[in-house]
Parts: C-alpha cells; sequence; structure tokens
C-alpha cells in the first residue's frame, strides 16, 4: 500500500473476548473491515495432509488436513520441488494415500472445503519465502538500484534451494533488518522441514498468525498516518513486534484508553459499518449504488437518484458516474468482496468523460492491498473487475440467510399466502372422514385468513359443510398447516390429535 500525501490512513484495532476487528481508515472514510472471531481462517496454515481421492476428470485431488471437510488441491496448485511449474495432470502428480504438505489459500466456504496449493510461503514483515520455489524476485514497485542490491542481497544470504519475494516495506528498510527478517524465515522453514518428518499426517505444520498481527505485518507501513490499539494485550504484542522489525514506525503506534466508548464507535464509524450490510450505498451528491451478489458474480447498479445536476446532463451523468467509481471500490473493500464483480455505470456520450470515469477507478483500485484487474468499458457503460476472493467476506462472517425467504430478500404477498393455505386446508378436509377441525397456521397467515372481510373458515363449511376453526402459532412457517385437531360431528369437541404440514 503506497503513501499518498492527500491520503490520511489509520489503522484501528479493537480486541475484546469476543472478537477482534481491524479496520482501514482513509480521510476518516472506513474502506476496510476485518473480523476474527472463535473461528479463526485458516488461510496460510501448511499441514500435512493424506490425498484420499484422486478425481482426473476435475484435475483436482482432495486431501485430508484434519479440518470437518477435506481440502481440495487443483493441479494448476501442484508445484514441484525446482519450481518449475505447473504438473500436466493430477493423476500424475499425487496418489491416494500419498503425504504431501500444503498450504490454504483460501478457507472453505458453503458447500466447498479450503482450497490448498503445493506452492508453499512464509510470510514475514519484509520478505515472503518461498521454499518450493528457489527464484528470488522483488515486488514491482521497487525499482532501480534499489532492486538490484535486493536481489545481490538474497542471492548471498539465503540458502540456494530457498526462495524469497521482496515485499514492498524493503524499499526504505534497513538491510540489517531484512537479514534478520531472513534468517528468521529460514529457521521457520526448517522447523516446518523436521516437523513434517516427525508427525502423522493428517497434521499441522505451521500456524498462521492471528488477524492483528497478520494485518500488521502485511499491511501497516510508512503509508499509515497512526496505529490505534483497544486492548492492552494486543497493544503490547504489537509494539513489542513493531519495535523489532520497524522501530521508525514504534511513535506511531498508540493504545486507546477511553473505557466509556469503544474505538470502532467513535466518530462515525459504527453508522459506516451498519451501512456496510445494506443492499444500498448512498453517493454524495444524491446518487446511489445497487448492490447485488450471486453464486457467479458481483453486480453494482448505479443511479442518479435526487441529483439533477446544474449545466447539462453530461455533466451529471460524469459526475454521478466518477462518485460510483470511489464507492464501488471502497465498497468492494469494506465487504471483501472478490471474484468476478460488474459495475453498471450510467451511459456517457463523450469519450473524454469515459476516459476520466476509467481514470478515476483505476487509481480507486490502486489503494486496494487485494489483486484486482479492471478489464475495461464496454459500449452499454458495464466494466468488469476481478478481485481475489480469499475469504468468506464481511458480509457471510457476520450476517446469516433470512429463514424466511431464504436468502432471496422477497416473501409471498398476503393474498398469495392466504390462497396457498386455503388450498391446503380444502384438500385436506374433503380427504378426511372427520366432520370438524382445528388448524394452526403462522401468525402472519392466520390474520391473512380471519381478518376483517374474511372468513375462509365459512368459505369451507359452505362448500363441505365440515366444520372448521384457526388458531395462531408463530412456531410455523408461512406457509405451513399444522391440523391439531380432529372430530367426528362438528357439535362434538375436537377429539383425535393429528398433525399435518405442508411448506
Amino acid at each position: 500500500m503506497a503513501a499518498d500525501k492527500d491520503v490520511r490512513r489509520e489503522m484501528l484495532i479493537s480486541h475484546d473476548v469476543n472478537e477482534t476487528r481491524v479496520a482501514i481508515v482513509e480521510n476518516k472514510e472506513l474502506v476496510e473491515l476485518y473480523v476474527e472471531r472463535a473461528r479463526h481462517s485458516v488461510v496460510g496454515n501448511i499441514y500435512l495432509g493424506k490425498v484420499t481421492d484422486v478425481l482426473p476428470g476435475m484435475q483436482a485431488a482432495f486431501v485430508d488436513i484434519g479440518l470437518e471437510k477435506n481440502a481440495y488441491l487443483y493441479v494448476d496448485d501442484v508445484r514441484t520441488r525446482d519450481g518449475d511449474g505447473r504438473a500436466e495432470s493430477i493423476g500424475g502428480a499425487v496418489n491416494v494415500g500419498q503425504k504431501i504438505m500444503v498450504q490454504v489459500t483460501r478457507d472453505a466456504m458453503g458447500t466447498k472445503g479450503a482450497r490448498v496449493s503445493m506452492a508453499l510461503s512464509i510470510p514475514g514483515r519484509f520478505l515472503v519465502l518461498t521454499p518450493c520455489n528457489p527464484r528470488r524476485a522483488v515486488s514491482k514497485k521497487i525499482e532501480g538500484e534499489r532492486r538490484v542490491h535486493l536481489l545481490e542481497l538474497m542471492a548471498r544470504e539465503l540458502p540456494e534451494e530457498l526462495g524469497a519475494i521482496a515485499r514492498t516495506a524493503c524499499a526504505d528498510a534497513d538491510e540489517a533488518d531484512i537479514i534478520g527478517d531472513l534468517g528468521f524465515l529460514t529457521r521457520v522453514w526448517r522447523r516446518v522441514e523436521k516437523q513434517s518428518r516427525e508427525v502423522v499426517a493428517p497434521d499441522i505444520l505451521y500456524a498462521e498468525v492471528d488477524l492483528a498481527m497478520r494485518c500488521v505485518r502485511d499491511m501497516f507501513s510508512a503509508a499509515f498516518d497512526s496505529l490505534t490499539i483497544e486492548g492492552k494485550p494486543v497493544y503490547d504484542k504489537v509494539a513489542a513486534f513493531i519495535r523489532r522489525s520497524a522501530p521508525a514506525l514504534q511513535k506511531r503506534v498508540h493504545i486507546y484508553k477511553d473505557k466509556t466508548t469503544p474505538l470502532l464507535e467513535t466518530g462515525n464509524l459504527k453508522e459506516q459499518i451498519g451501512q456496510s450490510f445494506k443492499r444500498e450505498a448512498p453517493l454524495p451528491s444524491g446518487g446511489f449504488l445497487v448492490i447485488d451478489k450471486t453464486e457467479a458474480l458481483i453486480t453494482i447498479d448505479v443511479n442518479t437518484g435526487s441529483y439533477v445536476g446544474r449545466r447539462n446532463l453530461e455533466e451529471t451523468l460524469l459526475k454521478t458516474n466518477l462518485e460510483a467509481a470511489h464507492e464501488a471500490v471502497r465498497q468492494l473493500r469494506l465487504r471483501d468482496l472478490g471474484g468476478i464483480i460488474i459495475i453498471d455505470f450510467i451511459d456517457m456520450e463523450l469519450d473524454s468523460s469515459k476516459e476520466r470515469l476509467m481514470a478515476r477507478l483505476a487509481a480507486e483500485l490502486e489503494r486496494d492491498h487485494t489483486r484486482t484487474k479492471l478489464v475495461g468499458l464496454d459500449s452499454l457503460g458495464l466494466v468488469e473487475i476481478t478481485r481475489k476472493n480469499t475469504g468468506d467476506g464481511l458480509f457471510e462472517t457476520m450476517t446469516e440467510i433470512c429463514p424466511w425467504c431464504a436468502g432471496t430478500g422477497r416473501r409471498m404477498t398476503g393474498t398469495t399466502r392466504k390462497i396457498a393455505v386455503e388450498r391446503e386446508i380444502r384438500s385436506y378436509v374433503h380427504a378426511s372422514r372427520a366432520r370438524s377441525f382445528l388448524f394452526a397456521l403462522n401468525d402472519e397467515t392466520y390474520a391473512y385468513c380471519t381478518g376483517p372481510g374474511v372468513n375462509l373458515a365459512a368459505v369451507i363449511k359452505a362448500e363441505t359443510g365440515k366444520e372448521v376453526r384457526f388458531i395462531a402459532d408463530n412456531t410455523l412457517d408461512a406457509l405451513e398447516v399444522a391440523c391439531v385437531l380432529e372430530g367426528e360431528k362438528p357439535s362434538t369437541p375436537l377429539l383425535t390429535p393429528r398433525l399435518f404440514s405442508k411448506k
């Protein structure tokens, strides 16, 4: 994440007994939020796994790494020891029963197990060790003599069989700190190797650090103006790490001492977090975005809303689209949305307007540390972006599917529910030899069937000659019908309990 003099960037870490949250704030605007609870992410963990199944038709294998679901390994993620690239086929690379070292690259999502790779890497503050690939590389953001110097340093300090990538943090780091990081990572790998020969698969060989330390190690740099931490244990751990690995940044690390207001509820952060769960995201001028997530892709629709502009239509559309470019990328980062993203910008006539829009979008994506690719703007005003998908994202972590609408965001109207329930009741009454019935219905459905101007019991009695009564039961689903009791005669008490339900 490069420094930008026009952006005041802060990292906020909040930790309590229930969860750890890490927020990235740019110019007082929340742009990223990460949450970790009891169920920690396993991305980055290295395991000694056992191949349980090989699927040549899918060019993939299932690997038991000791988690609830077997992990899956694609042929593209198989790497040979000398790092010469992909295996030609999964069947020629691994066999059932074989023990292999793998690293989790994506957590389990939905019905899928974790995705793993044999291309192992161990990240440090300044470098990433790649023990399965002896190639040495330097971040593309480091150029010139510094780049050459870093390559020479790695060639001199690293064992011949190990590779490494110099991170952007190396640009201004002291040589002694970089060498220290190399030594630390090498020792970690030697321990992993030793353990892999001693344990019984499946077993964990290396565990990634917790969320707070991971974010500080991977993101906190001179590009940040401050790091504020709520919770003394985390503060002590992070401060010690910064003191050891980046002493020049020590003065930017602070502990949050206010006991009355949680750190992530200061300013308007609480409202911004709440807004991240809504389908619509407002724009400053009065327009808004509509964000929808499907299995295949994420769509973002841009609307002008109440904004009508001051001069002409082109100016109105351009202003809305420029605001939308900023907010769309902010929402992608904040919600940690990955995969294929389609943004439907408002059509503009002038090529100059389209060029300004794409330049703004590219500049906004530059701030995102997650790998993205901007495909371009087509004739319909659609922009395609791909963003690396590494986990469930904020929405899936903190919400669950609504049991009433099953995730559609829609539910049947009162009339639809009344008609469906009436059809089920009529069918049941006609098929039964009983003469009287007591049916239980969902609270709202009960109101639709017994409200003013509606007498479903009388309608069924006129049609069948049988007595029907209803009671409300809030444990039932919207279209569920339960026949609680049946009686032999209309005039006698309802006697025989019997359950009938239809969803």
